[in-house]
């Protein structure tokens, strides 16, 4: 569930701007006051804390970058409009808040980002920048449901070992850079396994890094379903860079 930095005087305010109608309707002074709003910004820590989204047009000044840098933004509508989700680490469900997603703004590091909750179905990995609408990273559809900050550590060292056949037979092919047709630079039509000894890439089930994606750690993959694909279909691959 994303975590949120407010300050409390920032969370009271905001919440204030909301019940301000509520406080002119009762009568109080002194320490029933005090101690009203004291409650008051214990319920906005609360709820700053739980990861809700920031509420409609309201400015999302409030949320600060967590100290990785991470942040995402995720739009009801296209172009960035409509209500939004903001979050900074990894999210297991946000679907309740956000009936579609056709638009994403990412700002600080790198996000895989999944069709369903509980990082299940078609995944998408975005790095930096800004996707106006969901054709932008590919998606399928309009739907996403959770999101994970994916951690680079390679030292930006990257291999990647091929596969013709499952369990690591075969013939095997390593690369090191980006490589937009499988079938052109290795003449290979699939992938029944491979290894990752460093780095972390994402294979595509298209050339020219189109269709499915399967997002690759370190570590070794025996099957395709081993990286959540369906089958062997993998005709490009790419290293998930800053």
């Amino acid at each position: 569930m994303a975590r949120w930095a407010v300050k409390p005087s920032i969370a009271s305010k905001r919440l204030t701007q909301y019940l301000d109608p509520i406080l002119m309707t009762r009568q109080m002074s002194g320490w029933k006051l005090t101690r009203y709003k004291k409650s008051l910004t214990q319920l906005a820590l609360c709820i700053a804390a739980c990861g809700l989204p920031s509420l409609p047009g309201k400015p999302a000044d409030a949320l600060k970058m967590s100290k990785t840098g991470a942040k995402i933004t995720f739009y009801e509508d296209k172009t960035f409009q409509g209500r939004r989700y903001e979050c900074d680490c990894d999210s297991a469900d946000f679907h309740t808040y956000l009936s579609r997603c056709n638009s994403i703004r990412v700002d600080g590091g790198t996000w895989v980002v999944y069709e369903r909750p509980n990082f299940s179905g078609a995944m998408y990995v975005l790095t930096r920048g800004d996707y106006p609408d969901y054709q932008r990273w590919m998606g399928l559809n309009d739907r996403l449901g959770s999101c994970k900050a994916i951690h680079l550590s390679s030292g930006g060292r990257y291999k990647i070992q091929i596969f013709e056949k499952g369990d690591f037979g075969g013939q095997m092919f390593e690369a090191t850079e980006d490589c937009p047709s499988v079938l052109e630079q290795f003449h290979l039509r699939e992938v029944h396994s491979c290894k990752v000894p460093e780095g972390v890439w994402v294979l595509y089930e298209q050339p020219n890094y189109r269709g499915r994606q399967y997002l690759l750690d370190k570590e070794d993959y025996r099957k395709p379903v081993d990286w959540a694909a369906a089958g062997p279909a993998v005709q490009s691959f790419r290293r998930v860079v800053e």
